[in-house]
């Protein structure tokens, strides 16, 4: 039997900033105020995540310049990590870089082979302002770190060169949501 609610379940589902929007390369400010309006954020980002079948989601991909991330993330042994960092810091990356795939809810539908660390430790506060640390391997620290570029005002692209990168772009100028900054309905076809 599960303790609490389901994360996201009384959230309500925001749009999403797309690649282009001026929010995505600006870094986000610190948290000060931990109150309610700090959990109904939380609540809805997970809701936002859930509806976009993603795995991560920051604060500014929804419009918000708050240092806060959510995640629902499988590591490389398939264990669930679950939860949210206030105010987080990446301290530590380290161990062997993989180059492997990544995608971003911000660029979607598009990826590219990524350099991360195998390893990565956050450090930042719950809601309560309790501090907390999160370790990550494998996937689950690509996550980690994918999300705190977030907050530092980078996104993945940032970290992909040469070819790839030439690929990845001329992808982005095909999207069909290029040139948009926030996530908008197809128009309605009319015959």
């Amino acid at each position: 039997m599960r303790n609490g609610s389901i994360p996201g379940s009384s959230g309500r589902v925001r749009p999403m900033r797309l690649l282009g929007d001026p929010g995505l390369g600006t870094p986000c400010e610190d948290v000060t105020d931990f109150g309610d309006g700090l959990a109904q954020l939380v609540e809805d980002m997970f809701a936002t995540m859930y509806a976009a079948a993603g795995v991560g989601l920051a604060a500014n991909q929804i419009g918000v310049p708050l240092r806060v991330f959510v995640y629902d993330c499988p590591d490389d042994e398939d264990r669930r990590h679950l939860g949210h960092l206030v105010n987080p810091r990446l301290i530590e990356a380290d161990g062997v870089t993989v180059r492997g795939p990544e995608g971003c809810l911000s660029v979607p539908g598009i990826e590219a082979g990524t350099p991360r660390f195998d390893r990565a430790v956050v450090e930042g506060f719950t809601l309560d302002g309790a501090p907390a640390r999160v370790t990550g391997t494998g996937f689950f620290a690509r996550c980690l770190q994918h999300e705190c570029d977030h907050l530092d005002g980078g996104l993945y692209l940032d970290h992909v060169t040469g070819l790839r990168r030439r690929r990845a772009l001329r992808a982005v100028r095909r999207a069909p949501w290029a040139g948009r900054t926030e996530e908008q309905p197809e128009p309605a076809r009319t015959a």
